[in-house]
């Protein structure tokens, strides 16, 4: 499964943070990899110039072998709590998505 992170002109990430965030990632969804081509992670400060509660957005983008690709986001007071509620909705969604096309 590749990871590809974007961020906007706000943001840099570093190799470590990369790396933390594909930690993340793969714990979180790495049971999904056989249905999965890639992952799409795109970070964004909505209010860069100044400090509101909520304000860092991470947007996951799952894409699946042969279907559309699938959405959710995140808003958060920090980038990792913005990663980790991401993370936990794309769980949910993907689960609820493969389950069915199981017949389940």
């Amino acid at each position: 499964m590749t990871i590809q992170i974007n961020t906007d002109n706000n943001l840099s990430v570093k190799d470590a943070y990369e790396e933390n965030l594909n930690q993340v990632l793969n714990k979180e969804l790495g049971r999904f990899e056989e249905y999965l081509t890639r992952i799409e992670v795109h970070f964004s400060d909505e209010n860069a110039d100044r400090k509101t509660s909520n304000d860092k957005r991470c947007s996951l983008e799952a894409r699946l072998k042969g279907k559309q690709p699938v959405v959710v986001s995140h808003d958060a007071d920090t980038y990792d709590e913005a990663i980790a509620g991401a993370a936990r909705k794309m769980k949910s969604t993907l689960t609820s998505i493969i389950e069915k096309q199981r017949g389940y």
